[in-house]
């Protein structure tokens, strides 16, 4: 039976799933395979993408604001939409200010350029709501994991190969290998081969 959506058992049916390969990563408290699982979770941002709305109270002249912690990549506001007068009407505030994200990982911020004017907070109001892409996280409770549990396989597949992948970088000498009985040479257990293998299996599975 497959296990829950928590970290824990994803990591055991990683680690499972890779049989002997599995003893190449050998970090404490199986960081290793929690960074494969990490890197699987943001590609399945592209191929199953977490979408939220968020809110920031504008205040006029001020441009920055604390983004989600979560964000990825803004998508649309609707702070203007079917609220913009028109550029002949006595209610026209000047064009809208564009909206993007600065600022490193666990400090960023939506900046506006340029700010907020008064006017505009008057004719759109001081309250701006915007969708935005959410990074996936997979947490120790099952429940809090934001990647569906219908796609468990594709996570897995995807952590997968991107442990194929490390290993090939690691041991490029001497890779994950079946043999051909004549000539000695990697077929097509090479750890290379297997991460292209696994890697067009889940873009087609995706």
């Amino acid at each position: 039976m497959a296990g829950t959506m928590s970290k824990a058992d994803l990591v055991a049916d990683l680690k499972a799933s890779l049989h002997d390969a599995a003893s190449v990563f050998t970090a404490a408290a199986d960081a290793d395979f929690d960074r494969l699982l990490s890197v699987a979770g943001k590609d399945m941002g592209h191929r199953r993408p977490l979408l939220k709305s968020g809110t920031l109270t504008l205040v006029a002249d001020t441009a920055a604001y604390s983004a989600p912690s979560d964000l990825v990549t803004l998508l649309a506001e609707r702070w203007s939409v079917g609220r913009m007068p028109q550029p002949w009407e006595a209610t026209w505030c000047g064009p809208l200010p564009r909206q993007s994200v600065i600022g490193p990982g666990t400090a960023r911020q939506i900046l506006f350029t340029p700010a907020p004017s008064a006017a505009q907070l008057a004719v759109l109001g001081s309250s701006f709501v915007y969708d935005y892409r959410a990074e996936h996280i997979i947490d120790a409770v099952a429940g809090s994991t934001t990647i569906a549990a219908d796609d468990r396989g594709l996570l897995l597949l995807r952590a997968q190969a991107e442990a194929m992948r490390e290993i090939a970088l690691r041991n490029s000498a001497k890779p994950v290998a079946l043999r051909d009985g004549l000539s000695g040479a990697p077929k097509n257990g090479a750890a290379s081969y297997l991460y292209e293998a696994l890697l067009n299996e889940y873009r087609e599975a995706a």
